[in-house]
């Protein structure tokens, strides 16, 4: 029993957001939230810098080929990148995906690097970019700050704490910074790529922490046109201010302003697919149906239904492709 922890959670359950959607003017409360929500992920302290981008090498797979680049978010930070272009498939949508707190983006790429990414691969489905492909997508792993490559992996896990906390002494966030790469992702596929991916088709998923990055994202940028997080969207009383939670899910002030469902209502009129697990110890089905209802708001007032949609898996915290995919080719009307 931790009394002090269990009287921070009541308190928690108590603070209303001064700013969540509630039915006014939707373009001047999406104006107002998005430059909110920017001041608290600190977005004001990234320096835009020229990408310096390079390709490290280029490998014929059986379905694809698979383009290894970095590039420069920050200066003297570069951004490691796997871009998977199906093959005989002329500029196909492209699908950026985002690994959660594994060992890094080479599970999306379905490859095996530690004892751990056996489990992440088979069983939570975390081939994100390969099952994008056989979609007919081409796909974008991109090694989100402090997990894989970027970050030291610690028992199959990456090591947020300390550059989560770090980043706070500096009025910045992890989820900030992990958005801004994503911003300046979408500037170097549109310098670098446009000839052979459509880019008029751009989308972004991620299971759990790469869930969370695509909730962010897609709340600040409308350069992509769907977006599809899982295991992430849930209330906070429900979810990372319930129980413990890595430090890189944490947002100062956060509460006091917005839940989950205003960065739903902030992505509209975007394609919505949130997948979540009826299972899921860290993100409670009940919290993920109660922020969805809020969130779809806006898709309810505009007669926008048929664009946002929830997908419940019947097991726990994973992503559920047989599911989530054939909605998002509905969408699509692919």
């Amino acid at each position: 029993m931790r009394p002090a922890y269990e009287y921070e959670k009541k308190l928690l359950t108590k603070v209303l957001p001064a700013m969540s959607y509630a039915g006014e003017d939707y373009d001047q409360w999406k104006l107002s939230a998005r430059k909110k929500l920017s001041e608290l992920l600190g977005m004001d302290r990234y320096q835009k810098c020229e990408p310096a981008f390079q390709i490290e090498s280029k490998t014929e797979k059986e379905t694809h080929t698979d383009i290894r680049f970095s590039f420069q978010s920050e200066p003297g930070y570069r951004v490691p990148c796997h871009l998977l272009l199906p093959k005989n498939i002329e500029k196909p949508p492209l699908m950026i995906t985002l690994q959660g707190h594994s060992t890094g983006m080479h599970v999306s790429l379905g490859e095996m690097r530690f004892p751990s990414d056996e489990r992440s691969i088979k069983v939570k489905t975390g081939d994100f970019s390969i099952r994008a492909v056989k979609e007919g997508f081409a796909a974008l792993a991109l090694e989100q700050r402090n997990f894989g490559e970027t970050g030291a992996v610690e028992e199959g896990r990456p090591g947020c704490l300390e550059p989560a906390l770090t980043a706070l002494l500096m009025g910045r966030t992890v989820i900030g910074e992990r958005v801004w790469d994503l911003m300046r992702l979408v500037d170097v596929l549109e310098q670098e790529f446009a000839d052979v991916v459509d880019l008029s088709a751009l989308c972004c998923m991620g299971n759990s922490g790469g869930g969370t990055a695509t909730a962010y994202f897609a709340a600040l940028d409308d350069r992509i046109v769907l977006a599809m997080p899982s295991c992430a969207i849930c209330d906070f009383t429900q979810s990372i201010g319930a129980m413990r939670h890595c430090a890189c899910n944490y947002v100062p002030h956060m509460a006091e302003y917005f839940g989950m469902d205003d960065l739903i209502a902030m992505a509209f009129p975007k394609f919505y697919v949130q997948v979540s697990g009826v299972e899921d110890a860290g993100f409670w089905i009940k919290g993920a149906r109660d922020a969805f209802a809020r969130g779809r708001r806006i898709y309810d007032e505009c007669e926008m239904k048929d664009r946002i949609a929830l997908v419940e898996g019947p097991a726990g915290h994973r992503f559920y492709p047989d599911l989530a995919w054939p909605i998002v080719h509905k969408m699509l009307s692919r």
